[in-house]
């Protein structure tokens, strides 16, 4: 990609709670490896510098990871690498990387990307990419949306009009409407009608594009984000500390896309998509034995089916009779769930906060 006015943010402040005990606050699930070459935000950097370079890569994470992924991704300009004062969702941090790119150039065109997806044909991603790229250099919004291959009930859809959906292309279609995350009987329906597409959180605009949106549907945040000043100026650290927590706490599909008008969508065809938001994609990814067991560790598997077993303890996991569990041992705690269970993971942590285990958190 030839225009130096294009920049890439990658959104890495998540906890990652739902990857207990593995994912803590200093090492979220972004900043561990799973699967493949490196970790889950290497593995996104490196996809992406294919057509961003390094130094138009910029990462907005928590105060807790940042020295992690700085010392994970050296070619990143350390300045790049901004930690959030406080979590307030997508739509202000968004807001604050288009305003520091505004500020860098007017004609800054971004992409927003997620730290932690997992992309299988990242050739034909990428040509995604570009084309999502280019219509958002011509001043629209657009998305990459994923072609559900079930009917999914965690994500968000996106609607299409009928017959204007073509996985693969790299010609937008007209987004019709945004749909919230539906009920079983819902998702069949979308997934029979075949003009919806999961929301996967990959967004692309012109950075004063999204900065007018904020102003004409977010006032208050858009108000706070635009008294900063200047990326390069010596006020910004202590300006951002001080007036990014004032900002309202909500997503940019709430604030921003479920508004704007003219969005265009791009569906990715099969490209191997995986959000990794549980365990049980995890299991997902990685290879089964012929009993269709998942192993990354030290383990002996006898009787047992259908389990993920993954340990850095340095102890041996030995499973007998049992089958569809998710086991994972770490040298501080152990965590033994049945993979139904997997998207509640995140709630031992809760309770753990409740009962004050710092030390495990």
């Amino acid at each position: 990609m030839a225009d130096n006015h294009h920049h890439a943010l990658i959104l890495a402040g998540g906890r990652g709670t739902r990857f207990w005990p593995k994912s803590r606050k200093t090492s979220a699930k972004q900043v561990q490896e799973f699967f493949g070459q490196g970790t889950m935000i290497q593995q996104t950097v490196a996809r992406l510098k294919q057509a961003i370079p390094l130094e138009r890569i910029w990462i907005l994470t928590n105060p807790h990871l940042r020295d992690e992924i700085v010392r994970q991704l050296p070619g990143v300009p350390k300045r790049q690498i901004l930690a959030e004062p406080a979590q307030r969702n997508t739509a202000p941090a968004i807001a604050l990387a288009a305003h520091i790119l505004h500020s860098i150039h007017p004609d800054a065109v971004m992409g927003v990307f997620p730290a932690d997806h997992f992309i299988e044909n990242e050739t034909a991603f990428m040509k995604t990419v570009r084309a999502a790229y280019e219509t958002a250099a011509h001043g629209r919004m657009a998305l990459i949306g994923i072609q559900p291959r079930w009917p999914e009930t965690g994500y968000g859809y996106v609607e299409f009009a009928p017959g204007s959906m073509h996985p693969g292309s790299i010609r937008a279609a007209d987004v019709v409407k945004f749909r919230e995350k539906p009920a079983l009987a819902q998702a069949q329906k979308f997934v029979r009608a075949g003009n919806y597409c999961w929301n996967a959180g990959m967004f692309f605009w012109r950075a004063s594009v999204y900065l007018n949106e904020l102003r004409q549907h977010l006032p208050t945040t858009a108000a706070l984000i635009d008294s900063l000043p200047t990326f390069s100026s010596r006020r910004f650290p202590k300006a951002f500390a001080d007036t990014f927590p004032q900002c309202e706490n909500i997503s940019v599909d709430y604030a921003v896309l479920e508004k704007a008008s003219g969005v265009a969508g791009f569906v990715a065809g099969d490209i191997g998509w995986n959000d990794v938001g549980s365990w049980n994609a995890v299991y997902e990814l990685l290879e089964h034995d012929g009993d269709g067991n998942g192993v990354r560790a030290d383990a002996v598997l006898m009787e047992s089916t259908g389990n993920m077993v993954t340990a850095d303890s340095g102890r041996l996991v030995a499973l007998l009779g049992v089958k569809d569990l998710i086991v994972v041992d770490t040298p501080d705690a152990l965590l033994v769930a049945h993979k139904d269970m997997a998207q509640r993971v995140g709630e031992l942590v809760k309770e753990l906060e409740a009962l004050r285990r710092d030390d495990l958190l």
